[in-house]
């Protein structure tokens, strides 16, 4: 099953023909770009907007047809709506915006796609939107079944749309929820016997989409044969021991495995998703929501590799440090055989070697938090590094070796767990909560 780098974002049939028209670049979420930045021997330009709103992830659709998406940082006060703008991909101009979209007053991030049959598609709380391409009217609105913060949207290989609610540990099974594209018909759900709180990856070989979810204990895998959901008898077990690490967020699915980190429920998320609607208070939480407080667990940041047939799992602790904890998932770069790990609470990245067992090869004293992009044609990482000033800065680390080739400051105060976008002009989108920027290495 190892992926070549022609079908490493496997976009399949699902999606309008671009190199980035989904979160993570595609289903299997590998965050990987053809080309080149060349950021060692270059100069970086930073177009900053601030907005106030939450911004969660951009997606191409045509080359000059790059998407915002994102939802409003409303955790009290008035209602939240979720929104989608058309940007210049240059000078980040708005070209044209949805009007508010109800979110079923849930603040969560959700996400927004660009499909195979042309339009653009919203999940935020707990309402689907599907969007004109152009000036992004509304064509269909659904409400979905289970009123919660859904995370995630992806479509399969036949335009089949999936997206799921958030459940944490103790809050009942998690439901999965397939639409159909065009009117935003319900096609099925399933309840999973436990909560999910990452987001859902996918992968398709001889005709089955197979779904995967991070549940409270168990990775789940659900087939989707002839438009038909099922759970499928594979599963692993990851979390054994519940007071010594939390939660999982996403799969990266790469080179017959699955690579993900536990220790995801930090406290902030624990606050939001805890109460109903998601993210609403009476009164500002202030602190309460911040990634930076200790985590609830004893255990480090461990880094799980999972085998994709048979299950087994292999864990690392690249650290070692208690109380390890993250808001986003970690990256596999099988050019490299190197997967990539870090520890959002105590800081620190590391490269991880993945043949045989896992060993770090290499450590970088950075503070990241945030969805990564990875140009395997020349070996560059890019994350974040929210620094001892406050202060969220870009980086670009060589993959094979950890060397630093570039620090960029973003001018964002903020750092969060979103999407960095691989762009057409050596460049990346950058977001965050307040802000948004297109950094540009020339």
């Amino acid at each position: 099953m190892t992926n070549t780098p022609l079908d490493r974002n496997d976009t399949g049939g699902g999606y309008w023909n671009s190199p980035w028209p989904v979160e993570c670049g595609g289903n299997r979420r590998q965050k990987a770009k053809g080309g080149r930045l060349d950021a060692a021997d270059s100069g970086a330009e930073v177009t900053l907007i601030r907005n106030d709103r939450w911004n969660v992830m951009a997606v191409r659709r045509d080359p000059s047809e790059w998407y915002l998406g994102g939802t409003m940082p409303a955790f009290a006060g008035p209602p939240p709506f979720g929104w989608v703008s058309r940007f210049d991909p240059i000078s980040l101009e708005t070209l044209a915006s949805s009007p508010r979209l109800p979110c079923g007053d849930h603040v969560w991030c959700g996400a927004i796609l660009a499909h195979a049959d042309g339009s653009i598609i919203s999940v935020n709380g707990s309402f689907v939107h599907r969007l004109d391409p152009h000036d992004l009217s509304v064509l269909n609105e659904l409400e979905l079944p289970v009123d919660r913060a859904h995370n995630g949207l992806l479509s399969l290989s036949d335009g089949t749309l999936v997206t799921k609610d958030l459940r944490l540990e103790g809050q009942g099974g998690t439901t999965l929820t397939f639409v159909e594209p065009a009117g935003l018909e319900i096609i099925d759900t399933l309840v999973l016997p436990e909560g999910s709180m990452g987001r859902i990856a996918a992968d398709a070989h001889n005709g089955i989409d197979s779904i995967f979810v991070p549940g409270t204990e168990h990775l789940w895998k659900i087939d989707v044969t002839q438009g038909r959901p099922e759970v499928s008898d594979w599963k692993c077990r990851y979390r054994t021991t519940r007071s010594e690490w939390g939660l999982a967020w996403d799969s990266c699915i790469s080179d017959g495995k699955l690579w993900l980190m536990d220790c995801g429920d930090i406290e902030g998320v624990r606050a939001i998703h805890t109460r109903l609607p998601n993210g609403r208070f009476d009164e500002p939480a202030g602190n309460l929501l911040s990634w930076q407080r200790p985590a609830p667990w004893k255990g480090a940041q461990r880094l799980l590799r999972v085998d994709q047939t048979t299950g087994l799992v292999d864990t690392v602790e690249p650290f070692g440090t208690p109380g390890g904890g993250i808001i986003a998932p970690p990256v596999n770069v099988p050019e490299f055989d190197i997967a990539i790990a870090w520890d959002s609470i105590n800081g620190g990245l590391a490269g991880i070697s993945t043949t045989g067992d896992l060993a770090p090869v290499w450590h970088l004293d950075v503070r990241p938090s945030m969805q990564p992009v990875v140009f395997p044609d020349s070996g560059e990482l890019v994350i974040n590094d929210f620094t001892a000033d406050q202060t969220d800065d870009l980086v670009v680390v060589d993959i094979k070796t950890g060397q630093l080739l570039s620090r960029v400051h973003t001018q964002s105060r903020l750092a969060n767990g979103m999407f960095l976008s691989a762009g057409d002009n050596r460049d990346v989108y950058y977001c965050s909560t307040l802000s948004w920027a297109r950094i540009a290495w020339t």
